[in-house]
């Protein structure tokens, strides 16, 4: 596949070293014409060459740039309004027939491109390439700059370039799945095919990017997963074919069970859509009739003692209890985020993602991927969309299987006592078993002896007693587990995907939770409230890591 992204000679600025446009840059660098004036920003300059050496804003340099694309490019609204009003022409192009607006797409330059499309910009105006400003602003990763076109001034998100490609084949290609989710927010089409043949799957299969293909199969069809490019190629065996293993392995999983990430085969799909949770009841119900039958009341035992009948019941009553919950976990709502959060303002009638941070202040912290292009709501940020219910969960720590079940900010206190109780259960009808036979062989047995006697004269039980070893240590683990999670105020996705969200890194990228309060606040507010609230964070730089 033949990548023709956009090269724009302002992204380099060798001619003027635009390349630093802060304080400092100005006094380092000479500023002797108009070009290098609107490059740095340096208006008090700009007006001496317009207004008393009588230069011209009008007239590009040498290599065909204009002043008026410099200040778009580096975000001068200042002085781009200068130019204007001075014979600039918002719609001139250079060789390449790129207008300011491309240049000011580059670098996400919202300020500068207002000002342009105020007076007279054209948001749909096309290069040789038949790039558009939105096409250059998901070649470059520029999210909020192209949520602001397509929100204020209707830019067309699913135009084609030449070649046939959306910005959402961009976006894929280049991985930036911010951008994906914005577009596929906004409804961008995944089927479209450019001249190649290539879908937006098939360019993020291209460059091996999972996460792009993850967000691009939670959102579309399992049409995307079998079209075949030019050369006959799905976005699987493209993938296979450039060394992507990983990328290949998903996207033939997903094109196996049907466009879904998870399930397989038609009886594997099913118990993946109803869950373990008839099983987990089963072997509950099983394990507690065998240790009654086969430990506590076995005739071939001895009779129980007060205190073993009194642990003995104990366990029996932590089961029925562990049922009880389990009932509740698997039937409770987790925490789905709801479409609408009621509190809409009638006279808001601007697009919901233009003043975002307004209209949603509540929840919106400046991080698109609070965007799901699946149920197209924003979410919360610890939320995450899990493709077993198809819905968002706040505060997700992970889709259990035993539950049938999401487990969430609703329901994460329940399961964690469903936990703990089937903890206690294991553990205590273990002792007690191994109470039962310990007090039940000969005085003096051989090692051989021994076993014999048990396996022999207590099969039930011994049964029973692997088996509940075995639910222990995964019960027991998992305790563990959660007890660790809830003293840290953070889930179980966090932990697995930390290196992707940018909310769980400080400034300078280590891994930081800004939801960690201290074990003692974190403990007390889950046990007593049953869930932690995220309104409050524990370091002030939230904002800046998710920007």
């Amino acid at each position: 596949m033949a990548s023709s992204e956009i090269e724009i000679v302002a992204d380099t600025q060798n001619n003027h070293n635009s390349n630093q446009t802060n304080g400092s840059a100005i006094n380092v660098v000479e500023i002797n014409d108009v070009f290098a004036a609107s490059a740095y920003g340096d208006l008090e300059k700009l007006k001496k060459f317009v207004g008393k050496d009588g230069c011209s804003v009008s007239i590009p340099d040498g290599n065909g740039y204009y002043p008026l694309q410099w200040a778009a490019l580096n975000n001068f609204p200042e002085v781009t309004q200068y130019i204007i009003q001075h014979g600039g022409d918002v719609t001139a192009v250079d060789n390449a027939q790129q207008t300011a607006l491309h240049w000011a797409a580059v670098r996400g330059a919202i300020a500068a491109a207002d000002v342009l499309l105020q007076n007279g910009a054209r948001v749909e105006a096309a290069d040789i390439n038949g790039y558009r400003a939105v096409h250059v602003a998901a070649q470059y990763g520029q999210t909020g700059f192209l949520n602001h076109i397509m929100a204020k001034y209707g830019a067309d998100f699913d135009t084609p370039d030449n070649e046939g490609r959306s910005p959402l084949h961009w976006a894929a290609y280049k991985g930036f799945v911010d951008t994906i989710r914005l577009l596929l927010f906004r409804d961008a089409y995944q089927g479209r095919q450019d001249k190649e043949g290539c879908t937006p799957l098939h360019w993020a299969a291209l460059r091996g990017n999972v996460e792009a293909c993850t967000i691009l199969l939670h959102a579309g069809t399992k049409q995307e997963l079998v079209v075949k490019d030019k050369a006959g190629l799905t976005p699987a065996q493209l993938a296979y074919d450039k060394g992507h293993r990983n990328v290949g392995f998903i996207l033939s999983k997903a094109q196996r069970s049907g466009g879904k990430l998870c399930g397989g085969k038609f009886f594997l799909g099913k118990i993946e859509s109803v869950g373990y949770a008839p099983f987990l009841v089963l072997i509950i119900i099983t394990q507690a009739i065998l240790f009654l039958n086969s430990v506590l009341l076995a005739p071939n035992f001895r009779k129980v003692t007060a205190v073993v009948g009194l642990w003995g019941w104990t366990a029996i009553s932590f089961a029925v209890a562990a049922l009880l919950m389990l009932h509740r976990c698997g039937s409770k709502d987790p925490g789905y985020v709801k479409k609408s959060s009621g509190k809409s303002d009638p006279a808001d009638t601007e697009d919901p993602l233009l003043n975002i941070d307004l209209n949603s202040s509540s929840i919106w912290t400046g991080n698109w991927s609070q965007l799901c292009p699946t149920c197209k709501i924003i979410r919360p940020v610890r939320s995450k969309h899990c493709p077993t219910c198809k819905r968002c969960v706040e505060q997700f720590d992970h889709h259990c299987p035993w539950i049938s079940n999401c487990v969430g900010k609703r329901n994460k206190w329940d399961f964690f006592m469903l936990v703990c109780m089937g903890t206690m259960t294991a553990l205590i009808s273990t002792v007690v078993t191994v109470q039962r036979i310990w007090t039940d062989v000969p005085a003096s047995p051989t090692s051989g002896s021994w076993v014999h006697h048990v396996v022999a004269t207590h099969p039930g039980a011994v049964g029973f007693l692997v088996m509940d070893s075995i639910i222990l240590i995964c019960v027991l683990t998992l305790t563990i587990s959660q007890s660790s999670q809830v003293a840290r105020n953070i889930t179980t996705n966090e932990l697995a995907n930390r290196a992707r969200y940018g909310y769980l890194r400080n400034p300078d990228g280590k891994f930081r939770n800004p939801y960690n309060h201290g074990c003692r606040k974190n403990c007390s507010d889950f046990f007593i409230n049953g869930y932690t609230e995220d309104d409050e964070i524990a370091w002030p730089t939230l904002q800046q890591a998710t920007n």
